[in-house]
């Protein structure tokens, strides 16, 4: 029998397990700070229910697929956003809500690519654009509590959307989908792959816009609501960079979209706005694994303590239930060369 993990999967332990336990004590304490309470969700849900509304997300595709004995069509969640539809139900608005744990991908797995990862979300149900700025500022604040160099890039689809049909362009979904690929495979095979259903001329012209400053769109929809949570972000003390091909995969998003990336270009957080139960609402999601590799928080040296008991149990154990009752660590060994050892 072997022992090896599932393609895709990974054990988790020692300083790496450490590093990431802390990082999730100072995620959590963010979270509480502006005033996002703790929820918990089933891993598994019904097959029907991970895929409403986002039918047409790639995400979709990847999805892990169970069935139980009494022949039900089950999924594992591959993230935590399309939840929120029965978390949200009847609560008093607007509602804040954090959850840390785990995801998962039937896709390709990779070097930095598992097939169970932790997404780290705090979303706002009946949110408004100040919502987003604060969003924003509680990602700025744990960035810099992690000591991670980072920037924060902002789009919106109103904006993006409006910019493509001016071009006299229908299939916006489809090139929205492309325009999140162009990081990943490149301008060139983006532009190759919408050049099946799109004129040369009017990708041309897409292009060009995609560089284009945000003082360029005054006239496009969306544009005052991005000026709009770039001035409240500056009262934050918080800067944001406006960048139009920012895309976001999933179809769900209707206005801002939103990225964190650290300055070698690797996304660290992601998120935007989106419709609950047609409730406005906006969130974002962090990668715990990403945090743990970039960030360059220091470990505190933990103050423990070792009892070596030489045939005296009994005030082994009082004297270190009395160092716990402190909130010490502490752990006996009944063996001086054993517990010597075990201590270096």
């Amino acid at each position: 029998m072997t022992t090896d993990n599932a393609k895709g999967f990974q054990d988790i332990i020692g300083e790496e397990a450490v590093k990431r336990q802390k990082i999730r004590e100072i995620l959590i304490a963010s979270f509480k700070k502006y005033g996002f309470e703790p929820v918990e969700t089933p891993v598994i849900e019904y097959e029907e229910f991970v895929k409403q509304g986002n039918e047409n997300d790639e995400v979709i595709s990847d999805i892990f697929k169970l069935e139980d004995k009494g022949k039900r069509k089950l999924a594992l969640r591959y993230e935590f956003t399309f939840q929120l539809k029965r978390v949200a139900k009847n609560q008093k608005l607007p509602l804040k809500v954090y959850q840390i744990g785990p995801v998962f991908r039937d896709e390709p797995t990779s070097a930095n690519r598992f097939r169970q990862f932790t997404q780290c979300d705090a979303d706002i149900i009946g949110s408004t654009i100040k919502d987003e700025s604060e969003i924003l500022a509680l990602a700025a604040r744990i960035c810099k509590e992690l000591k991670i160099d980072s920037k924060i890039l902002v789009n919106n689809r109103k904006l993006i959307n409006s910019v493509i049909k001016s071009l006299g362009i229908s299939n916006t979904e489809f090139v929205l989908r492309e325009i999140d690929k162009i990081e990943k495979q490149g301008e060139d095979a983006v532009k190759s792959n919408m050049a099946k259903f799109i004129s040369k001329d009017k990708i041309v012209k897409l292009f060009k816009l995609l560089n284009k400053p945000l003082s360029f769109f005054k006239k496009y929809e969306g544009y005052k609501e991005i000026k709009q949570l770039i001035d409240l972000c500056e009262i934050y003390g918080v800067k944001i960079v406006f960048s139009l091909s920012l895309a976001r995969g999933l179809s769900y998003y209707n206005g801002s979209v939103f990225e964190i990336k650290s300055l070698i270009k690797e996304s660290i957080a992601a998120g935007g706005s989106y419709l609950i139960n047609g409730i406005q609402a906006s969130g974002i999601s962090f990668g715990l694994e990403r945090l743990t590799s970039l960030s360059k928080l220091k470990q505190d040296k933990e103050e423990k303590y070792l009892i070596i008991s030489i045939g005296k149990d009994k005030e082994a154990i009082k004297l270190a239930e009395k160092l716990r009752q402190k909130g010490k660590s502490c752990i006996i060994i009944d063996k001086v060369s054993k517990g010597l050892d075990y201590a270096n």
